[in-house]
């Protein structure tokens, strides 16, 4: 008797452990090769107490990109919708008919959207100022920020992908260089490379080959290989050679690197823009805090908070996460700002929402950590609580809508659920999660989280797709 009913309870436990899933969820998930136990899913209408599916909800797990909803609503939170990024600009010595025999210093706070036409911007302001010719050095005071302590090879071995960048007080253009690889460039034999901002400091090489045929995964049919030059002191020059095939149907595609660190291309970018407004600029460069005696030329401010989350969840910018973190370290911790404050900052907002944050795990506050953990509980809590909020339109807005733009422009295009789900997703090696809300087909609003951690996790998006659209479907 005794060894059937031990088959029975073990039976007992395996339907249990399925019957808290949808079906066709369970079964994805047993096709991809992914176990039950590493899977962590809630369901719950915005307007109920109680969640409507719960499995494994206390499990912590790895949320990789999602972790980027907890940064952004305690951001809301803690900074406030309309918060917004200061760069301030001083200059020493004597300043008389538009020269400045002197220093020019830029002070950042962490802008984490200081783009190129932000730049631009900046210094046409300081020759409206007064200021054409510089005849002292450029000095950065990056001392909002603390140095990071990450190595940008310290993730994976990409080391100039621009996700492992690493923040900055002050950055430009996130110091990444986009580059265009086109079919279309006149020569039906040749790839047609381009950069977006093209600093003289960049050389292009192209060895890259046209071929006919399909796109398919065009990343697996390229390699690049960068090399460096010093051509002076402060100025390496870098060399990316391209080589491999592109096919005809790819048209156009993009690849974002970090080839210069923050430094190297603020400086670069600096030159460029201010020679381009016809300013003269014989000095050097400096990285160092504010002189005392310096004295303040202007300020410049970013857009708010509520305008640049949509630009960081959207397309899971992390070097964006990772500078919105130690904003909220500085503004409610400590100068300079670091990550380990940035993390307490969020631990002693989730306790402050009434949810236990013993579990949770912030590392840099994007996702991008192979320690970052969340509970689906958890996750799913925060985000009942943000639909109620005050800042619910700015956070709900930040997210991808499914099947229409960001992230999730291309899934689900056909399902009943289009254009009907704000939801965040999160990818690394060993991790495939999903979060955000969804509006059924009675129109009533729903929390959705699933997280997989798991070696199979990638095959999991058709588990996920059906959770979607189960959500989607019931009364």
């Amino acid at each position: 008797m005794k060894k059937p009913l031990f088959c029975l309870l073990l039976g007992l436990a395996s339907l249990s452990a399925k019957a808290d899933l949808p079906s066709e969820v369970a079964q994805a998930l047993s096709q991809a090769g992914v176990p039950l136990e590493q899977v962590a899913v809630v369901v719950q209408a915005v307007d109920s107490e109680q969640a409507s599916l719960q499995h494994n909800v206390d499990k912590s797990l790895n949320p990789a990109s999602v972790m980027k909803l907890v940064t952004s609503k305690a951001a809301l939170d803690l900074l406030g919708p309309n918060y917004r990024w200061k760069t301030e600009v001083y200059y020493d010595g004597q300043l008389s008919q538009g020269v400045l025999s002197g220093n020019l210093i830029i002070k950042g706070y962490g802008d984490p959207n200081f783009n190129a036409a932000d730049f631009w911007r900046l210094l046409n302001s300081v020759k409206q100022a007064g200021i054409s010719h510089i005849k002292g050095d450029l000095i950065l005071d990056k001392s909002y920020f603390a140095a990071p302590q990450q190595q940008p090879a310290s993730f994976d071995n990409e080391i100039w992908r621009a996700y492992n960048a690493l923040p900055s007080a002050f950055l430009v253009n996130g110091r990444h260089t986009r580059f265009k690889f086109s079919s279309s460039s006149g020569d039906k034999n040749a790839v047609a490379i381009s950069a977006d901002m093209a600093l003289p400091q960049l050389e292009i090489v192209n060895n890259m080959r046209l071929l006919p045929g399909a796109c398919r995964d065009w990343r697996n049919h390229m390699q690049y290989n960068v090399s460096s030059e010093q051509a002076s002191a402060a100025e390496p020059v870098k060399t990316i050679t391209f080589s491999g095939s592109f096919a005809t149907d790819c048209e156009e595609k993009f690849l974002e690197l970090s080839l210069f660190n923050d430094e190297q291309y603020a400086y670069y970018s600096f030159k460029q823009l201010w020679q381009e407004l016809g300013g003269q600029f014989s000095g050097q460069l400096q990285v160092k805090a504010r002189p005392s005696q310096a004295i303040k030329l202007l300020e410049q401010r970013s857009p708010s908070l509520s305008q640049v989350l949509p630009e960081m969840n959207k397309w899971s910018n992390n070097l964006m996460a990772r500078q919105l973190l130690l904003t909220i370290a500085a503004e409610k911790m400590a100068v300079p700002a670091s990550d380990v404050d940035g993390a307490s900052a969020i631990k002693n907002w989730f306790n402050s929402q009434q949810i236990d944050a013993d579990t949770l795990v912030v590392e840099n506050g994007s996702g991008l950590s192979r320690i970052e953990r969340i509970s689906a509980e958890q996750l799913a809590r925060m985000l009942v609580q943000a639909y109620r909020s005050p800042v619910m339109p700015e956070f709900m807005g930040s997210l991808p809508v499914l099947a229409l733009d960001g992230t999730l422009m291309k899934r689900l295009k056909d399902s009943p659920a289009a254009k009907r789900a704000h939801l965040k997703t999160g990818s690394l090696d060993g991790v495939s999660a999903i979060a955000g809300y969804l509006l059924d087909k009675q129109n009533r609003r729903q929390v959705l989280v699933m997280l997989v951690n798991h070696d199979q996790a990638g095959a999991s998006k058709i588990a996920q797709d059906a959770l979607i659209e189960w959500v989607y479907r019931q009364p």
